[in-house]
């Protein structure tokens, strides 16, 4: 099973990331095939992705040692079906002058061959049907983002949108996904495969921190956060520690930026 996890903070500071670490937080403790993680810079993202286990991976070392300071980073660990760097999660996309990232933890039967799901000027590059979902969701944003010319859409018609993306996706199976448009960061949760073998609730979890001056490490979660004073939100496909995470609902997308929870709906 693939694990989710972001982070939004009030200021942008060095995340260090574990990959091997937040895995082992899934129901599946086995080696993963693939992983990404994405660094938000103001409009612009640097986006490290490989398709082999981070475990064997330089270049994964390097990060968690000399991490790009980001105010949002979303990353993704991989248990695939079809091992390749096109398939590799967090996908990124421009619209409207600025990276849009999407990352998934779930499968949509047949979504190919789903009539609702038209791409328009967008077409993915691999063969997930998540990259496939992520152009999808772009086709339904860009009227929008165009129609803008180049302020930013509102908070509400931005949900009204990713609210019925999210439901169409439901339909078809577990869709959890992150979603940020260098603004926002967007977490849908759904059900996902349990310890128990089942597919159940939750699938995403969130926590909220207010950071004093020393430096904030999750234990043995995978992430850590240089020291400074601010607000953060982290959403993880499993709690990373034993604090309060709090479970999603089936269906609540929660919007969140600088560090805090802007709105969150229940589909």
């Amino acid at each position: 099973m693939c694990e989710l996890f972001a982070i939004s903070s009030h200021v942008p500071t060095s995340i260090g990331f574990s990959l091997e670490r937040l895995a082992q937080h899934g129901e599946d403790n086995g080696p993963r095939d693939g992983w990404g993680v994405a660094f938000y810079e103001e409009k612009d993202v640097s986006l490290f992705r490989e398709p082999e286990p981070a475990s064997d991976s330089a270049l994964i070392q390097f990060i968690e040692q000399h991490s790009t300071p980001s105010a949002l980073a979303i990353s993704h660990i991989r248990k695939a079906t079809n091992r390749s760097l096109a398939n590799t999660h967090p996908f990124m996309r421009e619209l409207a002058g600025r990276r849009h990232v999407f990352a998934h933890n779930g499968a949509f039967a047949e979504i190919d061959k789903n009539p609702d799901f038209t791409l328009g000027n967008y077409h993915p590059v691999g063969e997930t049907d998540s990259e496939l979902a992520f152009c999808f969701l772009l086709k339904r944003l860009a009227d929008l983002w165009e129609s803008c010319k180049g302020e930013l859409p509102t908070l509400t018609k931005r949900l009204d949108i990713i609210s019925d993306f999210a439901a169409r996706l439901r339909t078809l199976g577990p869709a959890n996904f992150l979603y940020s448009d260098a603004d926002v960061l967007f977490a849908h949760a759904d059900r996902r495969h349990q310890q128990d073998g089942h597919i159940s609730t939750p699938g995403l979890h969130i926590l909220s921190r207010n950071c004093r001056n020393d430096r904030l490490t999750l234990a043995n979660g995978g992430v850590t956060i240089a020291p400074q004073h601010q607000n953060v939100v982290m959403v993880a496909s499993v709690p990373l520690t034993d604090e309060p995470w709090q479970p999603l609902a089936e269906g609540e997308i929660i919007a969140i930026a600088d560090g805090k929870i802007l709105e969150n709906r229940l589909g």
